[in-house]
């Protein structure tokens, strides 16, 4: 395991840069296979580098616990012992799989951490992505259930051989919102966390009232329909514009639904999310596009100061107080 996150803490720190414009530091670099920001008004370019450093080092520590994709993590570990035995976990992991907990009772099933054997099925990544057969989908299916697994103290197990976790549903969030306050621990109120467009953001930028994110147009993918004024909340979209297949003239989102096994099929093409947390957040935006537009409006409605858009292919529509954060 410290090989691994040597490793992947080198690959990280290479392609870092730290610099500094418009009087904010700005820290790049490439991790959990996606491009990472960190903008922050530091008091002097030492405590800046000082930040960056430590935020680098706990990203890819936790890259190297919880990626699926890495084959000493915890997460492949414990793939690897479904069906055989307990595995060891610590209180950080126990806190991240009680959100999991929380969030799969929150969406009523749509989050669910075991849908891997789903997502392997219905490989977007092929050269020519085929439909499973229905066989396939019901076999897959009975892998998938958030409630089979087990938990005690110190330890999670995974009861029958195949079944698998994947925490791409939620941990770069979990990762962005640590980031921004492993920040204000440093003393930095104003940073605005950014990996892959899931954002925290806290404070403002110098001389600013509030962060501006634009937001892509997914009828025009590269052009922004609008933007958001933010501070002190977080930003998550799910969609499907730039990742689906057509087969036989039917459209397939890349984002599945545990509950039936099969990619969402409904008019819609992305959610945006404004809440607390990223985690929130993000789940939200992904449970309201599996819902569709009338019931993922009442979802995001439901939760205490989160606000929400979705744009369908006929329109686009509001929670009651989204525009609050539109910019004029």
């Amino acid at each position: 395991m410290v090989l691994t996150a040597n490793g992947v803490y080198n690959r990280i720190k290479k392609s870092a840069h730290l610099g500094f414009e418009k009087g904010l530091h700005r820290l790049r670099f490439q991790a959990m296979a996606t491009a990472c920001h960190v903008n922050f008004a530091a008091d002097s370019s030492t405590a800046a580098r000082y930040c960056g450093d430590e935020i680098i080092s706990w990203v890819a520590g936790f890259e190297a616990r919880y990626s699926r994709f890495i084959p000493d993590s915890l997460i492949s570990r414990i793939n690897e012992k479904a069906g055989q035995e307990w595995v060891t976990i610590s209180e950080d992991d126990e806190r991240i799989f009680a959100i999991c907990q929380e969030m799969h009772f929150f969406t009523r099933g749509i989050f669910d951490p075991t849908s891997l054997p789903l997502i392997r099925l219905w490989n977007w990544k092929a050269a020519n992505p085929t439909v499973p057969d229905d066989a396939a989908i019901e076999q897959a299916r009975e892998h998938v259930g958030w409630r089979k697994v087990q938990r005690k103290p110190g330890a999670v197990f995974l009861p029958h051989p195949g079944m698998s976790l994947d925490l791409g549903g939620i941990g770069k969030e979990y990762a962005v919102d640590y980031v921004a306050h492993l920040a204000k621990r440093h003393g930095i109120e104003n940073v605005m966390v950014d990996f892959g467009q899931d954002i925290q953001a806290l404070g403002s930028p110098p001389s600013k009232p509030a962060w501006h994110i634009g937001l892509e147009d997914a009828q025009q993918p590269g052009r922004c329909w609008t933007g958001l004024a933010i501070t002190n909340q977080a930003v998550a979209s799910s969609g499907d514009y730039q990742r689906y297949f057509i087969h036989d003239g039917q459209r397939y989102s890349h984002i599945i639904d545990p509950r039936t096994g099969r990619p969402v099929c409904n008019d819609c093409r992305v959610v945006t999310v404004v809440a607390p947390s990223c985690v929130m957040a993000g789940i939200l935006s992904t449970s309201a596009f599996v819902l569709g537009s009338q019931e993922g409006l009442a979802l995001i409605e439901a939760y205490y100061r989160a606000e929400g858009s979705i744009t369908t292919d006929r329109l686009r529509s509001r929670t009651q107080n989204f525009d609050e954060y539109v910019v004029s």
